[in-house]
């Protein structure tokens, strides 16, 4: 039973930083890819930033610079860290992760994969 479980939202001021935590259990795959998404009120769902298991990387342009994609294999963890935030970062931010066959530019790809409830980022 693979289960994702994101930690690390808040709410901070402009400019600001945070760093989100998913931590994953259950998962067995040695090649996968992992992304965090997030989902604004009225919006939908969009791609922030991935990872696989080979350790390349991939940001939407909207935070490349300011933000950057990790993992620690030793704790099965991805982290987000997000610096500069900005107002139009809030939303809801989640973790997703997929064997290769369900990734599609190296983000998990809906309905397959397993993903997070996700955590509440709000920049003010």
């Amino acid at each position: 039973h693979v289960q994702l479980v994101e930690s690390g939202g808040g709410s901070v001021q402009a400019g600001g930083s945070l760093r989100l935590s998913c931590s994953a259990s259950g998962y067995t795959y040695s090649s996968y890819c992992m992304g965090w998404f997030r989902q604004a009120p009225g919006k939908e769902r969009e791609g922030v930033a991935a990872i696989d298991s080979d350790g390349s990387t991939r940001y939407a342009d909207s935070v490349k610079g300011r933000f950057t994609i990790s993992q620690d294999n030793a704790k099965n963890t991805l982290y987000l860290q997000m610096d500069s935030l900005k107002p139009e970062d809030t939303a809801v931010h989640s973790c997703a992760t997929a064997p290769p066959r369900y990734c599609s530019g190296g983000y998990p790809r809906r309905p397959s994969g397993f993903w997070g409830q996700g955590t509440q980022v709000t920049v003010s």
